[in-house]
This record gives structure tokens, sequence and C-alpha cells, in this order.
């Protein structure tokens, strides 16, 4: 048969053997003589056997075209770019993920492939290529921002091929990986945000918004885009949904399930159990960031504040408490609009530990955190959440001052929000107002005793400046009443008439 026939023999390959021969002696060509068609013959066998790959988990990047099977599991949707070069025509790719026996990988198509394997929504055609094909592919692997991905040559459907790889219809969060698409997920909603606006490179405008997911097996951000964003307004924490068609994408370091013109959110008669793992408050730890839980012993005002951008910000304190211990919490941006009260059971989601007023540690919540107000303590997960008893009970005979006697502090300064704030927390343009006496006194749930007035002396560091004044000695906090302008971190002395905790200053040193 002749040395290339015989080596084309020895081969399990899709290659015909006139496509192998033309390689051969192209090969031979190549080198310039310096091989005869045995040595070639051998070479291209070579280089075929490094592209057959017995399953999707022998591929590795820096692979040669590589051919394999695979099974559609998702299609993603199809995206236009612009290419680097000038005046060149807008190119189009989408991403589909493949699955046999051995593993699972993405693969991108390009241009007219892409068009032609799932149609072109604009254009009102349809594609060739559905979930559950079997796929024929050819590609060059390369290292993707979630494992290896395969840029596809050619990709072709082979109806007599089997794989014994089932298709998933409903994902639970745990299921989620980068790059998946056409993802079904049913969730509880554990925050919602509001709809946003943003300008395109184009010169167009765009809408996204955000709300937080959990079913059995954890929680996700979810991102609506455009059409999809309203939908927000929609939902309340708490209530059962079905994403449809998401797509996961990754955020510093997350996975996101994002929902875009072929998605949609919708609600669902169906309870869906979400429990969190949460960590006792007496064991964080600055630079940590955890999921605490617990009742509601301060709840400050919003107040806002301007960023050095000119843009306007705001924040909210509150304070909770578990059994092991409390712990301040910066609720920022959106977060600061929760409608939180005094005893609520509250949930906080990825909050970053950090240095607070007087060496004190304080959670932050900002985008990436989720606050659920809970419907009972068995909500919490076993977290603490029996404070909002305890405020209760203290309440009727104790002050409404009591909450601040463990806090140490209220509105200071030093956590970094949303946006990275810090200080400016501290100058902020509208003054927070603390919990008031009759504030604490109706989220407690009883009337305090009314106590009788005497002249007090306190002294004390300004923890907050703005109405009431708020003064701490490290063991013990004061409301105070003065027409006296005092600056935050101030060290002052009052003397003056105290009932039911608040002093009111006759003179101020």
């Amino acid at each position: 048969m002749g040395v290339i026939a015989d080596e084309y023999e020895a081969l399990d390959t899709d290659v015909s053997l006139e496509e192998f021969r033309e390689a051969v002696e192209d090969k031979v060509e190549q080198m310039g003589g310096l091989a005869d068609e045995e040595t070639a013959a051998k070479l291209i066998a070579h280089e075929l056997k490094d592209q057959q790959v017995n399953g999707i988990a022998d591929i590795e990047p820096g692979m040669d075209e590589v051919k394999f099977l695979g099974k559609v599991v998702s299609i993603g949707e199809l995206r236009t770019f612009e290419r680097d070069e000038e005046d060149a025509e807008d190119g189009r790719v989408v991403n589909l993920e493949v699955a046999d026996e051995t593993g699972r990988i993405r693969i991108s198509m390009w241009d007219k492939q892409a068009v032609s394997a799932v149609g072109d929504p604009e254009a009102g055609t349809h594609g060739e290529i559905e979930i559950g094909d079997v796929l024929r592919i050819a590609g060059r692997p390369k290292e993707g921002y979630n494992g290896v991905e395969v840029s596809v040559n050619k990709a072709e459907p082979d109806e007599d091929a089997e794989l014994d790889v089932e298709t998933q219809e409903l994902y639970r969060v745990e299921d989620l990986s980068m790059g998946l698409s056409d993802v079904n997920l049913k969730g509880t909603v554990l925050d919602v945000g509001t709809v946003r606006t943003f300008d395109r490179d184009d010169g167009s405008e765009g809408q996204v918004s955000n709300l937080s997911v959990g079913d059995p097996t954890g929680r996700i951000r979810v991102t609506l885009w455009d059409e999809q964003a309203p939908l927000v307004s929609e939902f309340t924490d708490g209530q059962s949904v079905e994403i449809v068609d998401g797509y996961v994408k990754e955020r510093d370091g997350s996975l996101e399930l994002h929902v875009g013109s072929r998605g949609a959110v919708d609600a669902i008669d169906e309870e869906i159990e979400y429990v969190p793992e949460t960590t006792d408050i007496e064991s964080v730890e600055i630079g940590q960031t955890v999921d605490i839980a617990g009742g509601v012993i301060e709840a400050d005002s919003k107040r806002t504040f301007d960023r050095d951008d000119g843009s306007e910000g705001q924040v909210r304190n509150i304070r909770l408490r578990d059994e092991t211990g409390d712990m301040r919490v910066a609720l920022w941006g959106d977060k600061a609009d929760k409608d939180i009260e005094l005893a609520d059971h509250v949930l906080v989601t990825d909050a970053e530990i950090q240095d607070g007023w007087q060496d004190d540690l304080e959670a932050s919540a900002g985008w990436q955190s989720t606050v659920t107000v809970l419907d009972s303590e068995a909500d919490a997960g076993g977290a603490a959440a029996s404070t909002g008893a305890d405020a209760e009970s203290t309440t009727s005979t104790e002050s409404g001052l009591s909450a601040f006697e463990d806090a140490g502090s209220d509105e200071s300064d030093g956590s970094k929000g949303d946006d990275g704030e810090a200080a400016e927390a501290a100058t902020a343009t509208a003054g927070a107002d603390g919990a008031t006496s009759g504030e604490a006194d109706s989220g407690g749930g009883g009337a305090a005793a009314t106590q009788v007035a005497e002249t007090v002396e306190f002294t004390g560091t300004v923890v907050q400046a703005g109405s009431p004044i708020i003064l701490d000695n490290g063991t013990e906090t004061r409301q105070i009443e003065t027409d006296t302008e005092l600056r935050l971190g101030e060290e002052v002395t009052v003397r003056g008439t105290e009932t039911d905790g608040t002093i009111d200053a006759e003179d101020v040193f």
C-alpha cells in the first residue's frame, strides 16, 4: 500500500486518506527535502494523534486543534462586539456548554458559524443546534475565565453518536459555574435592590438592578438588565421566584446569575427553604467577610453625606445582638432604605468586618451584601436572634438609652461602605438621629419606668454630634439636650438634670 497508506491505516481519525496524503506532501515540501515521505507521514500521524482526545477531561490549554464529541447542555446569548481593526465589521460570538461522560467544557463559536448555530433574534432566524444535540467538534483549547475552553473551528451535529449525559432542566445554586447559560433556578428572595441607569459606550442608556436569592444549597446575586431591570419592584424579601434562561458570570471573584432579554424572573407559589450558616458575633475578626444574624437593639436614622466626586451617599447604622455578643452594622447605599426596626431579627450576609469606633469591630454591608428581615428566630439558622425578646424585657425597666450602654457609639466615622467612604460618614451633610427614649420604648414593646430628675455631671466623648447628642465614657452612654454646638470626637463634661437617661445640660465645659 505504500508508507503513507500504511501509516494512515494505523490511525483512528476522521481525516480522509486523501487529506492525509496531501498533509504529508505539504510537510515534505515545508522541510525542504530534509524528510522523506515515511518521516513526514509519521510526523503528520503524531500530530493527528495529539488532536484526538479520549474525553473532555483530557483537553488542556496549549494543545493544538483537538477533536471530540460533546452533548450540548446549555446555549448562551448571541453577542455582538467591535473588532480592533478600523472599519472592520462587528463580530458575533456565542458560548455553549458541552459535556460527555468525563466532564464538561465551554466552547465558543464565532461570526457566521455562531449565527448559523443559534440563529439571530434580530433577523428572526432560528439556529441549527439545540440543547441535547451531540456535536463533533474541532477547535483550539485555551485558558478561559473559569478554566479551559475551546475556540471552535468546526462543529456539526452527529445524529448517530450517543453520549450518556443528562441535560439539567433546573439548577441549584451549588450547581452553577462560570459560563453556564440557559439556567433555570428557583429560590427565595433575600434582598431587593433598586433600578439604576447607566450610559453605554454608544451613548444609549441602559438599566440594571439586583436581587439576591437563596435555596437549600446556597445563595447568589442576580443581575437584571434593561427591560428586565424593573422586575425587582415586583418582589419582596421572603418571596419565592424562578429565574428562567439566566447565564452565569463572575464579578470580583464571585459568581452572579444574569438575566437578559431572553430571560425572566417570575413569582412562584412554592416555598423554597434557605437556611444560612451564620458566624457567632463574638468570633468574628477584622478583615473577614462573614454572615451574621441577630436581634436589633439599636436602629439609628439614615443619613446622607457628600462623596469626593460630589455625588450623595447614604448610610444607616444598626446594632445586632446574638447569644454571643453584639456588633454595629453599617448599611450603605440602598441597604440604608431597608425597613428595619428595634427587635427585628435581621440576617446580614457578606459583611466586611472592619475596625470601628474606640477599637470596637463593626460590620460593613455594601453592594455585595444582603440584608434580610427574618420572620422568626428559626430563620436565622440557629444564630442568636433572641435579642428581640431581650430588648422587649429590658426596656420596661431600663431607660430608652439602655441600648447605647453596650454599644459604645452610634454614628461614628470609620465604616467604609458601598463606594469605600470612610471618614466621610463622620462629616455627613445631614446629621443622624440616634434612637430616642420614645423610639427605644416603642421598639421594645414596653414603657420605660419614669425616673426622678436629679442633677448629675457626666464626662465623655461625643460619638454623635447631631440631634440628639450622645456622649460615651467607655462604659456608659448618655443622651444630651443642649444648644451648645459640639464636634464629633470632642471630650466634654456636662452638668444638668437627668431624667430617664437624658441629661438636660445647663453647663457644658
